[in-house]
């Protein structure tokens, strides 16, 4: 089950992430860059967790899973809702911390050896030493984006809850994905591998559903209110 329900989010991860990179193409801003990366990072991280509880995990494997999966992915799409909420100034700002951030945190988990062997089903834990290493980025990244990613979908709730309640509905579907992304970790902690792959499925499922709402809200009244042009 819990392979079935990687694979699947896996795939709902890179089609999202097409979709994305898409509309980039089509209009290119810094904000859908932004929610690009992150969202192929989900991926990659979702496809390397399937294939460690169906294969069984290597080492290269359960780094890529934990840089992408546990570090980077939330700060990106989070980075993506500072370029869209707050403005471009503050998401390049934004932009340098978090390039300190990868670069920082890809070095680590690349070359720290392992603390733990891996296991050879389920969900990897406590796998690096606790300390200045992976585990302590993947608290700040993790617990940082997502309270970003919350905070500014609340901002936008409150911003358009008489302008636009598409949008209204767009957010709280992408908060609700949030917490679901959040609480997986819980999952991982535990070593629960079906519980993390479904909260990696609801995670990206609502992501994507709030996405394509806000989206619709976004593009309908753009020519009456620039406010709402963003998506």
């Amino acid at each position: 089950m819990d392979s079935a329900l990687a694979l699947v989010a896996a795939l709902a991860a890179s089609l999202f992430a097409a979709d994305l990179w898409l509309d980039y193409r089509r209009r290119p801003r810094p904000h859908i860059a932004a929610y690009g990366i992150g969202m192929t990072m989900f991926a990659i991280a979702t496809l390397a967790f399937f294939l460690g509880v169906t294969v069984g995990w290597t080492g290269p494997m359960y780094r890529v899973f934990y840089l992408f999966g546990a570090i980077l992915n939330i700060p990106f799409l989070a980075l993506g809702s500072m370029f869209l909420v707050v403005g471009k100034r503050s998401g390049h700002i934004m932009a340098i911390a978090l390039g300190a951030l990868t670069a920082i945190s890809t070095t680590l988990t690349a070359t720290l050896p392992f603390a733990n062997p891996l296991p050879e089903t389920g969900v990897p834990h406590d796998v690096f030493a606790p300390g200045f290493g992976p585990r302590l980025f993947a608290i700040i990244g993790g617990a940082t984006g997502a309270t970003i990613l919350a905070v500014l979908s609340l901002v936008s709730i409150f911003r358009f809850w008489k302008k636009n309640r598409r949008i209204v509905w767009g957010n709280l579907l992408i908060l609700g994905g949030t917490l679901a992304a959040a609480s997986g970790g819980t999952g991982l902690a535990l070593g629960e591998s079906s519980a993390f792959a479904l909260s990696l499925l609801v995670a990206v499922t609502l992501i994507w559903a709030g996405y394509r709402v806000a989206s619709g809200g976004r593009k309908a009244p753009a020519s009456s209110d620039p406010a709402l042009a963003g998506l």
